[in-house]
């Protein structure tokens, strides 16, 4: 079993974390223009790199979204941070 540290509550089991979203990820805008198959692209395809990558993980526990440096080849945690505007 893995240990993540969330940032509100210190570290934890993995088993207590969700997977929400690669870090930068731009939503495509305006929404009510934006075609079926960019949608798809937005919602469906990850880079899924081959090296550190910064995500956001929510803690399911207390609820609160962060972004997470991990390695996605090792899975060495690095860093974790809340959301901008989200500290505590």
């Amino acid at each position: 079993m893995q240990i993540f540290t969330c940032p509100f509550c210190g570290p934890r089991e993995e088993t207590e974390f969700h997977f929400a979203a690669e870090a930068g990820k731009r939503r495509p805008e305006p929404a009510e223009t934006t075609s079926d198959a960019d949608w798809a692209d937005y919602l469906y395809m990850n880079a899924a790199p081959r090296r550190p990558a910064r995500e956001v993980w929510v803690h399911l526990t207390c609820g609160e979204f962060f972004t997470m440096t991990r390695d996605t080849v090792t899975r060495e945690v690095s860093d974790a941070a809340p959301l901008p505007g989200r500290e505590r």
